[in-house]
């Protein structure tokens, strides 16, 4: 009994060394954020920087690998080495491309390993205050009156807000005209000038628009009502249970990672993330509702969101294009 207690020993001390290594990350790690800066991924990721660098006790380098609708990053994340030293930090366009773009280089759900589902923000439907629509019951009602003529704008074609309206109009029986512009910040001047009905978009940027009351709130699209929009009800709540279109990030890794180093670099951001002032940051500056999920809950969630949005995709044949 004595002789197996040591060789027991023996094994442990051989392979302390290789799950130590397993656990330590290289001396630099690399963020792909796969969009432009100035954005809110870009954003969100450089406040997290500073505290996630240390604790971590490594170099982290915030890189942006923009174009095709954050595809290009994210291919050179599904294609990096899977040793710990090469991140992707993303939101919704994620599980939109497969549908919108066509043929990826890489398969989502394969290629990419969840690590930690950070928040959520509803997108929104905002109209100019002048304009004499107080809800979404208004705006279905307008839409039926003017077949086809009833318009919005979002911040592109085959982005979430474009994805949900087209199904709210499914569901309500009218056809709403999409006029997709090159990024929130266009869209939402063209509903301030009255040029389109609609603007439909994440909670950050019109927020400011709505606390100054130049654009009125009509509904959110996400699951729950935001802190900031306490009084602005959801789809579900005006009578459309199957809308729910909310923004959301997420970090994920190279297929085959090992599990010691997403838990390491998962925990170290969970940490980051709950320094309160970096809280308040992401939550107030961005309108993020944190949500802190592992591996398990964005696996499925990402799941369960390409179960969702590609068949509005398809079935109605809405590309990026």
């Amino acid at each position: 009994m004595l002789r197996l207690n040591r060789r027991a020993v023996v094994i442990g001390a051989a392979l302390a060394p290789f799950a130590a290594r397993a656990q330590t990350l290289p001396g630099t790690v690399r963020i792909i954020v796969p969009y432009p800066p100035g954005g809110s991924v870009d954003a969100i990721a450089r406040l997290i920087q500073p505290g996630l660098q240390q604790r971590l006790g490594t170099t982290v380098i915030i890189e942006n690998r923009t174009g095709a609708s954050g595809s290009i990053g994210t291919d050179m994340v599904a294609k990096a080495r899977p040793d710990g030293s090469t991140w992707l930090f993303s939101f919704d366009n994620l599980v939109l491309n497969p549908f919108v773009l066509g043929k990826l280089p890489f398969d989502t759900e394969k290629d990419l390993q969840p690590v930690y589902l950070l928040g959520k923000a509803p997108y929104v439907v905002c109209t100019q205050a002048s304009k004499p629509y107080r809800s979404l019951a208004d705006v279905i009602a307008a839409a039926k009156e003017r077949p086809g003529k009833f318009s919005y704008g979002t911040p592109g074609a085959g982005s979430l807000g474009h994805l949900a309206m087209t199904l709210l109009g499914k569901e309500a029986g009218v056809q709403f005209v999409h006029v997709p512009y090159r990024g929130a910040a266009p869209a939402l001047n063209d509903a301030l000038a009255g040029h389109v009905e609609l603007f439909v978009g994440s909670i950050a940027i019109a927020l400011p628009q709505i606390e100054s009351k130049t654009v009125r709130a009509l509904a959110q699209l996400g699951e729950k009502r935001a802190a900031a929009l306490p009084d602005v009800p959801t789809a579900k709540e005006s009578g459309f249970p199957k809308i729910a279109a909310d923004a959301w990030w997420g970090f994920f890794a190279p297929a085959g990672t090992v599990d010691a180093m997403t838990e390491r670099f998962r925990a170290a951001v969970d940490a980051a993330v709950q320094d309160p002032g970096l809280a308040r940051q992401i939550t107030e500056g961005q309108q993020v509702t944190l949500v802190g999920g592992g591996p398990d809950e964005l696996r499925r969630f990402v799941h369960d969101q390409m179960g969702i949005w590609g068949p509005v995709a398809r079935e109605n044949g809405i590309t990026s294009e």
